[in-house]
């Protein structure tokens, strides 16, 4: 809290893509908790699009500045996303710490850098006076994806040899969950046993008072946001899921367990799919085509809303709202609006969007395994359930659509929103990680000379690999194209 600040720091964050996403919701919350501590925050970053992020990174809230993000593209031909993220941090750093004198003008106190480590032995050489704290959202090596393949196992062994070693630079290091340091120490033993890895928790907003719990009719919006429910939310009961458009995050549980509800059970209520969703990704367009298609297969009825307009005018008749890209606004109302929270994804790191319907008074339904497990309580803030029993996930939303009355729901309501406040909030996060940024100084470090040289050494390799993959299929095209207009 501002009133117990220690002295004022400048903290500089490093961070890769600042959309839309848990780990940007994270970084975010960080920086503005941070800042209301007293200190002054800059977060620089490769990409940041004012339609696709979070309004504090848009509306002048932070100290944003996009920077080596003119050189390296996000991937070359759709692939070799790990080599240019690298390479665009690399890029980040040289620009702000070599090329221009902008990080010596800040001169920082402290560097927070997230889901990308390799950067740190650059950023140690080029600034070796200052700290660096890590968080380390979950190992890269096990979110890779395609790893059945042989090619793509050899082609990830060096970027998972450089994830570790570079992390090994930071001064200090943090998880967001007790799952996901489990999973650090037994992916990185010879790392953990280096490091201590602190826990700090993702947080939540908890200043802007919650709705009321249970019902759409019941749930009272906030008098300071000034924010309705959705219209159609008057007739009928909200079943809601938060959360990417991801093959990862499971959404289809939803479906598939909103559609076992016999008709008559589900006369008067809606399943609403809303989520981050960018068009550049082709795996959030392509898993909302087949979501879409997987919802005409279980004869649900499906829209999809890309505009608050839009959404507002969605037919009585429809079973299934898909919500594209939802603005803030929008996502207020919707958990203001409804009756239970799904959280599909099995073994997520930790999760935030749990902790903010309990805030707004909404009942969890959650994977029993990962993050949840810390977050949502069972009985009393929500349910958790095997995700491979979608039987189990349809006898909760029946139960939450027509057996459980409103004091009940209330209830439940208000435990999910004491436990958030009392354990999630945001200037609980601040104070924590303003400890661990202080405790940084003075502490023994890595010498960087050797390693930098090691890194620098792979990196042109890999370079010189994507340089080729790039030439020869390029001339594959090129013969292709040739032979096809013979």
């Amino acid at each position: 809290m501002a009133g117990d600040k220690k002295q004022s720091k400048t903290i500089v964050f490093l961070h890769p893509d600042l959309g839309i996403g848990g780990a940007e919701r994270l970084v975010v919350d960080a920086a503005v908790g941070l800042q209301k501590r007293g200190h002054r925050v800059v977060i620089f970053t490769s990409h940041c699009d004012p339609a696709h992020c979070f309004d504090e990174a848009r509306d002048g809230t932070l100290d944003v500045r996009v920077r080596g993000n003119t050189i390296v593209p996000p991937t070359v031909l759709g692939r070799f996303a790990i080599v240019c993220a690298i390479l665009r941090q690399l890029h980040l750093i040289l620009h702000i710490a070599l090329f221009t004198s902008e990080l010596r003008a800040l001169a920082p106190d402290s560097f927070f850098v997230d889901q990308l480590s390799a950067g740190l032995p650059v950023l140690r050489l080029l600034a070796p006076a200052t700290p660096v704290f890590f968080y380390c959202h979950f190992p890269d090596l096990l979110l890779a994806q395609g790893r059945a393949r042989l090619w793509k196992r050899l082609y990830r062994v060096p970027f998972d040899a450089l994830e570790q070693w570079s992390m090994t630079f930071a001064d200090a290091i943090a998880v967001n969950s007790a799952f996901t340091k489990s999973i650090v120490a037994q992916t990185w033993p010879r790392l953990a046993r280096s490091h201590s890895l602190h826990v700090v928790h993702p947080c939540i907003n908890t200043s802007s008072p919650p709705s009321s719990p249970s019902s759409s009719s019941a749930t009272a919006n906030s008098p300071e946001l000034a924010i309705e429910p959705l219209p159609w939310t008057a007739r009928n009961s909200i079943i809601l899921s938060i959360n990417r458009f991801e093959r990862k995050k499971d959404v289809g549980l939803a479906l598939r367990a909103f559609a076992r509800l016999p008709p008559a059970r589900r006369a008067r209520a809606k399943l609403l799919l809303a989520g981050g969703y960018d068009p550049r990704v082709a795996e959030n367009v392509a898993y909302h085509s087949e979501l879409a298609a997987l919802a005409a297969e279980l004869g649900l009825r499906a829209a999809t809303a890309k505009t608050l307009v839009s959404a507002l005018t969605v037919p009585d008749d429809v079973h299934v709202l898909f919500l594209l890209s939802v603005p803030h606004l929008l996502k207020e109302m919707l958990l203001r609006s409804a009756r239970l929270l799904v959280y599909t994804p099995s073994n997520e790191h930790f999760g935030i969007v749990p902790l903010e319907a309990m805030l707004r008074g909404v009942p969890v339904l959650a994977a029993d395994s990962g993050g949840p497990r810390e977050t949502v309580v069972e009985g009393v803030t929500g349910w958790l359930r095997d995700p491979a029993d979608v039987a189990a996930w349809s006898d909760v939303m029946d139960r939450v659509l027509n057996d459980m009355g409103e004091d009940e729901l209330r209830a439940m309501g208000r435990a999910g929103v004491e436990r958030v406040r009392s354990r999630f909030a945001e200037a609980q996060m601040a104070e924590q990680l303003d400890g661990i940024l202080d405790g940084m100084v003075g502490a023994k470090r890595k010498g960087w000379l050797p390693g930098l040289a090691v890194l620098l050494a792979g990196l042109v390799a890999v370079v010189a690999v994507v340089i080729s993959a790039v030439v020869v299929g390029a001339a594959g095209r090129s013969s292709v194209l040739t032979r096809t207009s013979r």
